[in-house]
């Protein structure tokens, strides 16, 4: 008998190596994609700009970073004696607006310096619906709790999603013609827009990121939202909100992903690094012990042993943990 409906998966032919760099942005499915890569010494750049969930504001701060814009206090608004930035989220918002200034272009600098020789570009999309601001007629990607009366909120067609990713990877490419993309669509449900419309929004996704893929031999689509929807059909897999994946779904959607995407070296380096995460989280009530100095040795040894054949591991943070250990 069979209890689940599992997710066939196909092996991509656009691999990853640990050697890749990569950049995810968009929504919170980005943002825990590239914790995972972190996580596993990946080169990555997570979100730079923050939670970001429609296809246009996805598309407008990536046009910032290709052309390393300059924020100016003309491009912040001022509400409740905060300063913000339409296009970023309230982590850049501050008192002071030289603050938020220097964060956005700072983040604006980074990214633009990745984007040039970035590998994978992963690009998640969590809604077709925006919110435009009435006077200044843009679409904003956060609206700062300012009063919703001064937005106009609709889904943006198909057509208009279509433009809105196809313009994103050209304006990408236009700075690095290599970069691979994959695109998926957030599992997460836009509840608050209804369930027919979150359904009607997922849907305009799919269609749009399909019609896209199959035009352009560099890109994919890799199902996180159909895993979470058809396969991990149960609420024992979410959050108390009943609305995010819990930690056990997005350790099975990182499972699925790095199978169908990462090559045999790539997850078997991800094997060995695992056992020096596991060695860091470990706790020891005798750090002063013969034994414990011993343990730290060996696992200076074993990571400084795996940088020299994996120079590209980013495993800095962790041979200087254990190095600390030694004093």
């Amino acid at each position: 008998m069979k209890f689940r409906t599992e997710i066939e998966i196909p092996s991509y032919t656009n691999k990853i190596e640990h050697s890749s760099k990569i950049l995810t942005i968009g929504s919170c499915f980005a943002q825990n994609i590239a914790e995972y890569f972190s996580e596993n010494k990946f080169n990555i750049l997570g979100n730079p700009f923050g939670v970001l969930y429609n296809p246009i504001s996805i598309y407008n701060t990536l046009k910032f970073a290709v052309e390393n814009k300059c924020f100016e206090e003309s491009d912040l608004i001022l509400h409740q004696s905060e300063w913000h930035s339409f296009y970023h989220h309230s982590n850049f918002s501050n008192h002071q607006k030289e603050i938020v200034l220097n964060k956005i272009n700072d983040s604006i600098n980074l990214t633009n310096s990745f984007l040039k020789s970035a590998d994978v570009i992963v690009l998640t999309y969590g809604t077709s619906y925006v919110y435009e601001h009435l006077d200044k007629k843009i679409v904003v990607s956060n609206c700062h709790k300012i009063p919703q009366k001064e937005f106009s909120h609709y889904r943006i067609s198909f057509v208009e999603t279509v433009a809105a990713i196809r313009n994103t990877i050209s304006l990408i490419r236009g700075i690095n013609k290599k970069a691979k993309f994959i695109l998926t669509v957030s599992p997460v449900r836009h509840w608050k827009d209804g369930a027919n419309n979150n359904q009607l929004s997922k849907a305009n996704l799919l269609l749009a990121i399909n019609e896209v893929v199959n035009s352009d031999k560099n890109s994919l689509y890799f199902p996180s939202y159909e895993i979470v929807m058809d396969d991990l059909r149960d609420y024992r897999f979410y959050n108390s909100d009943l609305v995010h994946p819990n930690k056990m779904a997005t350790d099975y959607i990182w499972e699925k992903f790095t199978t169908s995407l990462c090559t045999d070296k790539c997850l078997q380096t991800m094997k060995e690094v695992s056992k020096i995460i596991s060695a860091k989280n470990h706790r020891t009530r005798n750090r002063g012990s013969v034994e414990h100095q011993k343990f730290i040795a060996s696992m200076i040894s074993k990571i400084e042993m795996l940088q020299k054949k994996h120079p590209y591991l980013m495993l800095q943070k962790d041979l200087e943990y254990f190095r600390l250990q030694t004093k």
